[in-house]
């Protein structure tokens, strides 16, 4: 929508931002200082270095071996293939019990006394302080049963394990809670041919969009890259499509309307154009970004590259991590892993500045954010 407060026949050509743009030869520079891509470069050079420096007969003996480690790494990219085999074979063994995990966290089923005995929290405390706890205990239980609104299921189940795992809350906003809330189920699939994975997020009816499932859709390839064989280090995604969601009217949170002005350069009046942008929200996970196909790596955009690995961690650590141990997120517990392996990756990147001199240490990459 365009209100235009100057002739209608006026050129954008004719029209000047008010706002500055970002210098494309700078942000250039900046991705091409970028340390690994350095640090390869540097790589490359000693190995042609040292290969150039062997005798003929070395030299030799030396491609007999690199042939000998290709085959090897033909083998592993087997082994992985047979693994993702397994993975989708259990997984046909967990489903069973996911189903049932969902009919508790939404009220259909209630689970009997003998499925619901598990050791208390209280077991630690003192004697005296274990009694009044477990009283405390029976007279909210009995409350529980003579009150007619009894809460149904888990309230907020879902909502709550995205508020706990800070990779996920990183990407919720505060417009997004409201639709969360809705959030009944996420379910995963796995398959061995093509390599692959997908996600669906359940809801229930609500005034935001008519999808009751919003899906996204991993693909992974097993083959050493022939540009690089030697860099093959097990399945890597390297697609993922979403899905379209059907807003309502006036409910797209995804989006926001931005006014803009702009100045005629040679008669300086200035009209204002209104513009639909994208809106910081959980919901773009659903639309990612595309790379056509045939595009070389090189010739991706460092920020789609970046916005694309952060998606497939985020795709992955659901799968392997949210799912699997969702009641665990919920109570807080599986956060303690969660921290140690931040942790870990602190201490990695400590040692990585350490080592390397020609690392900007004020360059910080937002993790697993989405724009």
């Amino acid at each position: 929508m365009t209100t235009d407060h100057d002739q209608a026949g006026d050129c954008p050509d004719d029209l000047e931002s008010v706002e500055e743009e970002e210098d494309v030869d700078e942000s250039h520079k900046k991705n091409m200082d970028f340390p690994s891509v350095m640090a390869a470069i540097k790589a490359a050079q000693r190995s042609s270095e040292l290969l150039a420096s062997l005798p003929p007969s070395v030299k030799r003996r030396v491609k007999a071996l690199k042939k000998m480690q290709l085959e090897a790494t033909n083998i592993e990219a087997e082994f992985f293939k047979e693994v993702q085999y397994l993975e989708c074979k259990y997984h046909r063994l967990y489903v069973p019990l996911y189903e049932k995990r969902n009919t508790i966290v939404n009220g259909s089923y209630e689970p009997t006394e003998d499925e619901s005995q598990w050791p208390s929290d209280d077991e630690d405390l003192p004697n005296a302080l274990k009694e009044k706890a477990k009283l405390d205990e029976e007279k909210k239980e009995a409350k529980a049963k003579e009150d007619p609104d009894n809460v149904k299921g888990i309230p907020e189940f879902w909502l709550t394990i995205f508020r706990n795992c800070s990779l996920l809350s990183e990407m919720v906003q505060p417009c997004d809670f409201p639709i969360l809330e809705h959030l009944t189920d996420i379910k995963t699939f796995c398959k061995e041919e093509p390599m692959s994975f997908s996600l669906e997020f359940h809801f229930s009816s609500n005034e935001y969009f008519t999808n009751k499932v919003l899906t996204k859709e991993y693909l992974m390839k097993c083959v050493p890259d022939d540009d690089d064989p030697f860099g093959f280090e097990g399945p890597e995604i390297f697609k993922c499509t979403g899905c379209t969601i059907n807003w309502n009217k006036g409910k797209n949170v995804s989006v926001k309307t931005v006014k803009k002005k702009q100045k005629h350069k040679s008669r300086g009046v200035v009209r204002v154009v209104t513009k639909t942008v994208q809106n910081d929200s959980f919901f773009n996970f659903f639309t990612p970004p595309t790379i056509p196909e045939g595009t070389k790596d090189e010739d991706v955009d460092e920020d789609v590259r970046n916005l694309l690995t952060s998606d497939f961690e985020i795709g992955h650590y659901i799968r392997e991590r949210v799912v699997p141990r969702a009641v665990l997120f919920f109570t807080g517990e599986g956060l303690e892993d969660e921290e140690d392996f931040e942790e870990e990756e602190e201490d990695e990147d400590d040692e990585e500045e350490e080592g390397d001199s020609d690392t900007n240490t004020g360059k910080n990459q937002e993790q697993c954010k989405q724009q």
